[in-house]
């Protein structure tokens, strides 16, 4: 299993609310369409973001699992709602089950494979996983 970081709040708001794109410059590399990831929080913010909610002040630990269903470059960044940014790669995510207990964990630039603790503690926590 991959893990993805996300500064927050963004990966607060994959979470724990209804952001269902995650922005990148880069497309996503095929291997990972369709895969279930543990979805990151870094540990610094996104200073330029205005997002407000509960859940957002978590940071250097793994919030949420995901699945990546998708990905589609957008110029104008209208196709994904209020979260979609311009000129960029939408990955679309679904599935999402944010964790009751954030997984304390470094993290690292892009796709990252977690050590066996942090992601059996984020699993155990996923009610998707059938046991």
């Amino acid at each position: 299993m991959k893990a993805l970081t996300i500064r927050q709040p963004w990966a607060g708001a994959i979470a724990h609310q209804s952001k269902r794109v995650e922005n990148r410059t880069w497309k996503l590399p095929a291997k990972h369409e369709g895969a279930r990831i543990l979805i990151h929080a870094g540990s610094q913010p996104d200073k330029s973001a205005t997002v407000y909610g509960d859940h957002l002040d978590v940071y250097s630990a793994v919030v949420a699992i995901a699945t990546i269903t998708g990905c589609h470059y957008s110029a104008d960044g209208t196709c994904c709602g209020p979260w979609g940014e311009e000129n960029t790669y939408h990955w679309t995510l679904a599935d999402v089950t944010a964790l009751p207990e954030p997984v304390p964990a470094k993290g690292a630039l892009g796709f990252w494979t977690p050590n066996e603790e942090i992601a059996n503690a984020a699993l155990r926590q996923d009610t998707e996983v059938a046991w």
